[in-house]
């Protein structure tokens, strides 16, 4: 039995959940998003409850299982919150700015690097060493941020680089004389 995939998924009011045989899709105050279930998993709507259900009891039935009803329950998270990730860089001269929609980053290179984000991301530069990346769908948001952060990855032993917002880096002591 899987502990996350026989909890129901509760459709707040204000959230439309449609079913079209396999596809499930969420529309919300943030917009749409739209999911294929596997067909080893089956959905059904009632009232306000969305349930998921194994086919059978295979062994990819029950790993879909949970993987499905995490996945509607962040399409629902997602249509009426959003979610953001935030990056904050570190180092002598790291910099970044927004130009238009393309990020701009100075980083200790020869030349400043430039990502455009992606249609339905949203990405804001509060500070200079700040960056925040939201939008709707949880998958971009993480591959968005984690492709910025693959620009300059903290570094252990002076601690210089783009990392999370809270994620720790654990030091290396240097070289000794």
């Amino acid at each position: 039995m899987s502990r996350i995939g026989k909890n129901p998924v509760t459709v707040p009011a204000g959230i439309t959940l449609t079913q079209n045989g396999q596809k499930v899709s969420v529309k919300g105050a943030k917009g749409t998003l739209e999911f294929t279930m596997p067909s080893a998993v089956a959905g059904k709507l009632d009232g306000d409850q969305f349930v998921i259900t194994p086919v059978d009891m295979s062994k990819e039935s029950r790993s879909m299982w949970g993987m499905s009803r995490t996945m509607i329950a962040n399409l629902i998270e997602g249509v009426t919150n959003g979610y953001t990730k935030n990056l904050e860089l570190r180092g002598v001269g790291y910099r970044a700015q927004m130009k238009g929609k393309t990020l701009s980053l100075q980083l200790g290179l020869s030349h400043d690097v430039n990502y455009d984000a992606p249609e339905g991301i949203t990405i804001a530069v509060p500070k200079a060493t700040e960056i925040n990346v939201s939008g709707i769908n949880k998958q971009m948001v993480g591959q968005v941020a984690a492709e910025i952060r693959s620009y300059r990855k903290p570094e252990p032993y002076k601690g210089k680089g783009i990392r999370y917002v809270g994620e720790f880096v654990r030091q290396k002591e240097g070289k000794k004389k």
